[in-house]
Order: C-alpha cells, then structure tokens, then sequence
C-alpha cells in the first residue's frame, strides 16, 4: 500500500487533476482542451484520431479509433501500441483525407496542432477537441499527462488511466532498479539523439519525454540541452566528440542511413565508439502521450543493460 501511495503522489504531481475530480456528474462532458471548455452531449463511441500521438492514448486506453493517418509510418516509428486493423488509414496527419473521414461518420475527432488548420472543416463533420502536447511554454510531461487524463475522461476511461499511470511509474522503480544493479550504482551519463542525415543528430534534453524518462532511470545528461517545445536541439554530428569516458551514446532508430554513418570513419574515431560505450535504441515515439514515456524507458533500460559491463553482468 505504501508503495501506492508513493506512485499516486507521483502521478498527481504530473497532473493538472485532482484525484477526487475524475468521474462526471451527468452524461454530459465537459472537458478543457486547448482552446478551452468544450462539452460533449455523451461518450463518443465512434473516435477518429488524427495524430501519432493522439491515436497511441486513444489505443492505450483500450479505445480502437475508426480513424487515423499513416498506419505504416506509425508502424515503423511509434511502433506501440500497435494498430488493429480495423482502424482506417486516412493519409497523412498534414492533410487527412477528409471526404473518406466524413463517410466513417465519427462521434469526436480529437486532433493535435498539425491539423489546427483543417477545424472550421472538421466541425461540419463531428464535434472536434484538440490537445497539443508539446510546448515551449510549458513542460511537455504534466501536459502529456494531463492530456492522457483529459481524453480519458472523453472516453469515460478514467478509472483506467489512473491504473495505466501508477503502473507506469511503478514499472519505471522497476527498471531504475535493474540498472542500478547492472552498473554497481555507477551509471554513467547518456546522450541520446537521433540522426538528423548523416552529419548531424537531433540531441534530446530538457522538456524531453526522452530525457525525462532516462531521469526516471536514474540517469543525467552527458550534454545536456536547454528546453525547446520538442526537447531536441540539432547539432553536428562531431559535437559528440565531447562526450567523456564516462559516457554514453544512445540513438535512436529507425535511421536509413545508419550503416553509412556508422561504417565512417568520424564514427570511428568517436571515443564512445572505440570504446564500446554506444548503442543503437530500439524504435519508439519521442513525442507522443503519456505512456511514450514508459516506452520510451523501455527501449533506453534494454540498450543501457545491453551495454553494462561485463564485470557486472549476472549472465
């Protein structure tokens, strides 16, 4: 019960909710989404989701959307949960093909700021909520939280939610554990990025879902970055040239151009690389909801451990 306890406190402290304000009073919703209080008539049951990032909570809610765009894209790079295939593709999140949309006569379509343009279109069709994760003004995980408990309370799943994130935050002890058995207590400091082309990275740092995660693991920056609305900042590839000894270099995947980047000889010459102190990530969404960032320690425990050395390893 304790440990609980703990994990609630942890999740009320991401959150623009209290726990003791989560179940409607009628069968009307009224919900604050971006651009402010919107009221629903009832539990929509038919839910088109026109993000990445919106259709990974909606799914992660045990929710199958009858709509969203770039089922293969989201396949190779959000990866989970996966999609069922039910679910129509609608093309692209830019520009979703909004005559097939109307015809799949959704209850809500719940979008994200690529398609802000598209909603004086959107609301002849069904009742639109909009909810942007990711800002320069704010910090990007209470509001990834808090928008995972808004739409759940759009889709009457807020019981739920709220196990969802004490799991989470329980599972996130769980891998920090694991690697501090692994390094003896002694992580070392990680940067992690993805390849922009093959001469510069996209460097994850403050207001990162990336960068939040590995602090959950128990792991600081090894160059760490100031808050930008995605947490990347783009660099040259030779700025990983100051990493220490004693750090780190985690990317992310997928890249097309990864074997040429790291079959170079600046690779080469890294001294992460000459000293077997790099990994590659498995693929995950660095911008998605609230449960990205589980996810997202997920993949970065696996190729930490991947990584620990020898001396320490159990098997």
């Amino acid at each position: 019960m304790l440990i609980k306890s703990i994990l609630i406190t942890l999740c009320s402290l991401y959150s623009g909710y209290s726990f003791a304000q989560i179940e409607p009073t009628s069968s009307q919703i009224q919900i604050e989404d971006t651009r402010g209080l919107q009221i629903l008539s009832k539990v929509p049951v038919k839910v088109a989701a026109l993000n990445w990032d919106i259709a990974e909570q909606v799914l992660e809610l045990g929710v199958v959307p009858v709509a969203m765009p770039n089922i293969t894209g989201y396949s190779e790079w959000v990866v989970r949960p996966e999609v069922p295939s039910s679910v129509q593709d609608i093309g692209t999140r830019v520009e979703p093909n909004i005559e097939r949309l109307a015809e799949l006569n959704p209850d809500v379509i719940i979008i994200s700021s690529p398609q802000v343009d598209l909603i004086p279109r959107l609301e002849r069709i069904a009742p639109v909520l909009t909810f942007e994760t990711f800002s320069a003004d704010h910090d990007n995980v209470k509001s990834a939280i808090q928008n995972f408990r808004s739409i759940a309370k759009v889709l009457g799943k807020q019981a739920y939610a709220e196990e969802k994130l004490t799991d989470m935050f329980y599972e996130l002890e769980q891998l920090k554990h694991g690697l501090d058995t692994a390094y003896n207590g002694k992580l070392p400091t990680v940067a992690a990025f993805r390849f922009s082309n093959t001469s510069s990275i996209y460097l994850y740092g403050d207001n990162s879902i990336t960068q939040f995660a590995l602090q959950q693991l128990g792991v600081s920056p090894a160059l760490p970055q100031p808050a930008t609305q995605w947490g990347v900042t783009q660099k040259r590839l030779k700025a990983l040239f100051e990493l220490t000894d004693a750090s780190v270099a985690l990317y992310f995947k997928p890249f097309e151009q990864e074997d040429k980047v790291t079959n170079s000889v600046l690779w080469k010459a890294m001294p992460f690389v000459r000293n077997d102190r790099v990994n590659s990530v498995s693929a995950v969404w660095n911008y998605g909801g609230a449960m990205s960032i589980l996810y997202n320690a997920q993949v970065l425990s696996t190729a930490l451990l991947e990584i620990a050395p020898n001396t320490v390893k159990t098997n």
